[in-house]
């Protein structure tokens, strides 16, 4: 493949020593040798979770329709589309897969950067190491660790800034990720990376209304992986973008987008300090802003042996984050809508006891039993629990009183799956189990996670690339899916 040479940088400027040169030269940089064990370990569970999530996202009805068009548009035949048979560009596999990723809100998070990187992330090492064949296991954690530690300072930066400007932080600050992860993955050296932050970042976009009822959150992450891949192939034959665009000080990325940012969170430790290992997984398949409601309700009813008749009313206190993101009033608008709303999902978890894939069936969303239960919530703000700052924004307390006058309550200052508070080994391999087998035979499930586990250890993903494609399985499964 012929490559221009990169066009030169204005040498004069702090495009040389800003933040954005800073991160382009760490994932130049880096290497697989310079990780931590615990990172690639941590990196290997990332991978796992976010190829689940996009096994069974594959089967989702808002998927299939991206999957369509992908193919009604055509293109080279480089990279697999994932529970399909079918091939298409890499840009565009990385498109759909990480669209398939976040399609059912259980990809992975990063509290402090508010950021569902595994999707964007894994979906570009994927399609770029299958169309590039020579890619070693090692080569694609380095790029996973190289994605997650770039894009999830710029989400720590800014995000929930960015949130309060209207914007999905995993969508616009995902750019980032997916432009490091494919830079890195593409050997491209600082300033080429650079450059494709440059044009990934003039490309961010995604608006926080999609989640009162849209489709196309679910397509916030695909964007990401689609944008971020883009401008590295663009940056590789030289291409330039706007090598400050974090930093610049008139249409930078952060003045732009946020009313304040850190900037220190950008550089402070970088190589030293994992970001990686703050990543959560998700146990629920909803907004992360729900979980430690879902929590605190489940382990009281469990903890009290009470069922959903017992109970009288449900009080919820949270930050303010919280209320504005997943506490207004629930009107049945759709799958994303319900998993995104409080009032729905802690009703589910009274009535099922769960909160997973069989509660946000279509058919669901307007059950009269729990539009019922809905009148027994009650949520509200704790303002000292917005002094906790932007880490602390999933605080919560919630109290149950039951028809016989008892009250029962629990706080806790973490979601559930965060490293605060985290999902056992077992419990995220039965996830990825669950997930996984939507799409494909027990054997092919069992032999990805095996594969996964030794990744360091292959050299191509190519035998890897070949247990995702669809089986028999799957296409009969179709119809039973979400709809």
């Amino acid at each position: 493949m012929s490559e221009q040479p990169v066009h030169a940088l204005n040498v004069g400027g702090h495009e040389q020593t800003g933040p954005t040169r800073a991160l382009a030269s760490f994932v130049a940089r880096l290497r697989y040798e310079d990780i931590p064990p615990e990172v690639i370990t941590k990196t290997k569970a990332c991978m796992l979770d976010a190829v689940g999530c996009m096994l069974f996202g594959s089967t989702l009805p808002w998927v299939r329709i991206a999957t369509d068009v992908a193919l009604e548009q055509g293109g080279h035949p480089q990279a697999t589309i994932i529970g399909t048979p079918h091939r298409t560009s890499v840009i565009q596999a990385a498109l759909v897969n990480g669209t398939a990723g976040h399609a059912f809100e259980l990809d992975d998070a990063h509290t402090g950067a508010s950021m569902h990187a595994g999707s964007v992330n894994v979906s570009i090492v994927l399609a770029l190491g299958e169309w590039l064949e020579n890619v070693s296991g090692r080569d694609v954690l380095t790029a996973l660790v190289a994605g997650y530690e770039s894009g999830l300072r710029v989400g720590m930066a800014g995000a929930g800034n960015v949130f309060k400007r209207g914007f999905h932080s995993a969508a616009v600050c995902g750019v980032f990720a997916g432009a490091a992860t494919a830079a890195r993955l593409l050997s491209l050296d600082e300033e080429r990376t650079q450059h494709a932050f440059g044009v990934a970042g003039s490309l961010a976009g995604g608006l926080m209304a999609a989640q009162e009822g849209a489709m196309v959150k679910r397509l916030h992450a695909g964007q990401a992986a689609r944008n971020g891949v883009y401008g590295a192939l663009l940056a590789r034959r030289g291409f330039t973008g706007i090598t400050n665009v974090l930093e610049a000080p008139f249409g930078g990325f952060f003045s732009a987008m946020t009313a304040h940012n850190e900037p220190s969170a950008l550089t402070s430790e970088l190589g030293s300090r994992w970001e990686t290992l703050a990543v959560g997984f998700k146990p629920y398949a909803t907004a992360g802003a729900i979980h430690a409601s879902l929590m605190l309700l489940d382990t009281i009813m469990r903890d009290h042996n009470l069922a959903a008749g017992d109970i009288e009313r449900i009080e919820v206190e949270c930050t303010t984050y919280c209320k504005g993101h997943v506490g207004w009033p629930y009107a049945p608008q759709g799958v994303a809508s319900a998993q995104m709303n409080m009032y729905y999902a802690l009703s589910v978890m009274a009535l099922d006891r769960a909160a997973m894939i069989e509660q946000f069936r279509e058919q669901r969303l307007n059950d009269p039993l729990i539009l019922e239960f809905m009148r027994r919530i009650h949520i509200g703000v704790d303002r000292s629990f917005d002094d906790l700052g932007n880490p602390g924004r999933y605080a919560t307390r919630l109290r149950v009183m039951t028809r016989t006058g008892t009250r029962h309550e629990r706080e806790t200052l973490h979601r559930p799956g965060s490293p605060n508070a985290p999902l056992s080994a077992d419990r995220l391999r039965e996830k990825f189990k669950i997930l996984a087998l939507y799409a494909l035979e027990d054997s092919a499930v069992s032999e990805l996670a095996a594969q996964i586990d030794e990744l360091d250890r292959r050299d191509t993903l190519q035998s890897f690339i070949r247990l995702l494609c669809c089986n028999q399985k799957m296409e009969g499964n179709r119809g039973k899916k979400i709809s």
